[in-house]
């Protein structure tokens, strides 16, 4: 008779998680630069593209507002695909995703001008950055669940890092693809065909995500809740029927409101602040953006890891304390318009304060809700706060420094009070969020 232990089950072992981290990080990589390429481009060619205006602060102010359309939309992107993530299995979700993010985002890239078709050009680009946000809406969720509920004991905080490493990549690939067509290609060059080539060439980046998500297996929690029979009917209702779960959902969008503003302020807003109003060379700033995002991704599993040593609430708190000490500061390094600071400020918001806050929120987030509910929970925490801590941010910061003359005090002013919300959330959180990496609501996860 054997004496040999049983083998672990294929969705336990080292080689099958590791595909899971990698299905997660790859696909989160690819839909956040098809996200942040809209980011990109709404500071610097939409606004002469799309929305002709006399007043440049008009156009811009036009095109921040259809970047903000797409995070209206990305709730409404978290119930579908939360309740099909819920209901039938978080695997099924990743590659419709995906999917409708790739075909949104190459045909921006193929769309006519206002001069070629009217006011049918900034309505198309409306709508398809719609699916764009409906899109994201479902895929943050169904990317970090895989890894979250594929972690083992000790691991979840470095584990639910992994997807938010996507965020830094995919951001440095969009403004890097930018810096590169901006840098070699001249401004007739680059407004009329060089900047759809970096939308267009998604199609091939979706090719690979598909290959890589398609191989993953189903997470162990989610098999346990089909084979007891556990599973919710419609996961958004019952999400709201608990004191338990309406206290992790408004807790949750509270304390995201800094997380959301800082990655809009130093991602988005800074490349047309230090370009139009500093000075700064467009390729300078696109170059700092992207160093800052590859910190960030270096960084963020780091914040993973100091989380499930000193808890989330510790880590990510302390992010958004850097954040708001520093945010009035480094609007005026950038106002400046000397290049080399503006890449140090852009360094340390994005691949330090930043980072600890993105770093950490995955895990913070999903042990706000059980398994019947979580990707629901979880994307509507994230995609409903989007909508004015992350999307209306940039369009906030143009008006608020308009009213003060180009002074940074009330756009600082304001990120600064967003940062203590989100302290003062994280703390008043319930004991068991975050202090105790180790707690589980319902064993074994």
């Amino acid at each position: 008779m054997s004496s040999a232990a049983p083998a672990a089950p294929l969705h336990d072992s080292p080689a099958a998680r590791r595909k899971v981290l990698v299905a997660s990080l790859v696909g989160t990589t690819i839909e956040w630069y098809d996200f942040f390429l809209y980011a990109t481009a709404a500071g610097l060619v939409f606004p002469a593209l799309f929305f002709p205006s006399d007043d440049p602060t008009v156009g811009t102010l036009l095109a921040f507002g259809t970047f903000a359309v797409g995070f209206v939309a990305r709730p409404v992107g978290a119930v579908i695909f939360g309740h099909v993530g819920d209901r039938v299995g978080r695997k099924k979700t990743l590659v419709v995703t995906m999917l409708l993010m790739g075909v949104a985002t190459a045909l921006i890239g193929l769309l006519p001008s206002y001069a070629a078709i009217g006011v049918a050009a900034p309505l198309l680009l409306v709508l398809l950055r719609i699916l764009q946000g409906v899109a994201v809406g479902g895929e943050w969720g169904g990317a970090v669940l895989p890894a979250v509920e594929n972690a083992p004991k000790g691991r979840r905080g470095l584990y639910a890092s992994v997807p938010q490493i996507g965020l830094g990549l995919g951001l440095a690939l969009g403004t890097g693809a930018f810096a590169l067509l901006a840098e070699f290609l001249d401004d007739d060059a680059f407004l009329s065909w060089g900047w759809r080539s970096a939308f267009v060439v998604s199609v091939l980046l979706v090719v690979v995500g598909l290959a890589v998500r398609l191989t993953i297996l189903e997470t162990p929690e989610f098999r346990r809740l089909q084979e007891t029979g556990t599973t919710t009917k419609v996961p958004a209702v019952e999400l709201f029927r608990t004191r338990e779960h309406r206290r992790g959902l408004g807790t949750g969008l509270l304390a995201r409101w800094a997380e959301g503003a800082a990655f809009n302020t130093w991602g988005v807003f800074v490349i047309t602040y230090a370009v139009s109003t500093a000075g700064v060379d467009r390729v300078l700033v696109l170059v700092a953006v992207t160093a800052g995002a590859l910190l960030m991704a270096v960084v963020t599993p780091l914040a993973g890891l100091l989380a499930d040593r000193y808890g989330r609430r510790v880590v990510f708190g302390t992010g958004a304390v850097l954040f708001g000490l520093t945010v009035i500061p480094s609007f005026q390094l950038v106002g400046t318009g000397v290049g080399w600071l503006v890449v140090v400020v852009l360094l340390f918001q994005l691949g330090v304060a930043y980072a600890l806050m993105t770093g950490t929120q995955s895990a913070l987030y999903a042990e706000l809700f059980d398994a019947d509910v979580r990707y629901t929970g979880l994307s509507l925490v994230y995609q409903v706060s989007g909508i004015y801590a992350s999307g209306l941010t940039p369009a906030i910061l143009t008006a608020l420094l308009a009213a003060g003359a180009g002074s940074p005090w009330l756009a600082g002013g304001y990120l600064a009070l967003t940062a203590v919300i989100s302290v003062v959330t994280v703390w008043v959180m319930p004991r068991y969020i975050g202090w105790r990496p180790e707690w589980t609501r319902t064993e074994p996860w």
